[in-house]
């Protein structure tokens, strides 16, 4: 996960809110499916990696839509506890593995990969950077997957320019983020905008028992009570500006 302004709040604290979440981020099972629906030549012996996976509720869709291994990597113990404890609810341990390690410092073989997966995570190590550094670990002709915050338009008001600025220094259009990957090395092969319901039924919505919960079990705590009100004001400012950006799937494929 990627919120603006992390860096003001205890990361120990936002992995015990979000823990508790399906997903850390905006996103759905039907915009996973459809961004699959583009990626080609996977097999019982593909090997995918699912990078920034949370708790894994894309995790979980990827591996019930695919065949072949998947392994998801998190920086948060937490939720990889959850994530393979999921597994093993749903028959998956066979074909999922979680573990812990940094998305900027791979355990992985160089190309090793037939799919590289990450939603909502790519911020946090820089888009640019993370497609030239994960493509390493990818096959020629491999395919790599991204929901990555972008510009709808050229020009915002002030106030969602700043909130995002301050979150994503690199945030930048759909058409300028499509010619990065272009220039990372990776055939451009599709980009779609996840729809509202990305952001509201399954992030937002969700959240608003989590807050209440949260407040209860940490009454006083300025660090927790400004990091609700940081929560509460994504949601506000989206319901505002939603017209100006939104998470994009990005998908790519290795041709060097």
């Amino acid at each position: 996960m990627e919120e603006p302004a992390t860096h003001e709040f205890d990361f120990a604290l936002i992995n015990e809110y979000f823990v508790e979440l399906e997903r850390q981020g905006p996103g759905s099972p039907e915009a996973t499916i459809r961004a699959l629906s583009f990626i080609g030549n996977l097999s019982n012996e593909s090997k995918i990696v699912d990078l920034g996976c949370g708790t894994g509720g894309q995790t979980m869709v990827l591996a019930q839509n695919t065949k072949g291994t998947i392994t998801a990597l998190d920086l948060f113990p937490g939720s990889i506890d959850k994530l393979n404890v999921n597994a093993g609810k749903l028959g998956l341990r066979n074909r999922v593995k979680g573990i812990v390690g940094s998305m900027d410092n791979l355990p992985f073989q160089n190309e090793e990969f037939d799919l590289i997966w990450s939603e909502g995570a790519i911020a946090q190590t820089g888009f640019e950077k993370s497609l030239n550094y994960w493509k390493g670990f990818l096959k020629k002709g491999g395919f790599l997957a991204v929901t990555y915050e972008s510009w709808f338009t050229d020009e915002r008001p002030a106030e969602i320019e700043k909130w995002w600025v301050d979150a994503v220094p690199e945030i930048a259009t759909v058409g300028h983020n499509v010619s990065v990957m272009q220039k990372a090395g990776y055939v451009p092969v599709a980009a779609f905008t996840l729809p509202e319901n990305c952001w509201i039924d399954t992030y937002f919505i969700p959240q608003k028992t989590r807050q209440e919960e949260f407040l209860k079990k940490y009454e006083g705590n300025k660090i927790v009570e400004d990091f609700i009100a940081f929560m509460r004001q994504e949601a506000e400012l989206y319901s505002k500006y939603k017209q100006y950006y939104g998470y994009v799937f990005y998908i790519g494929k290795k041709y060097k």
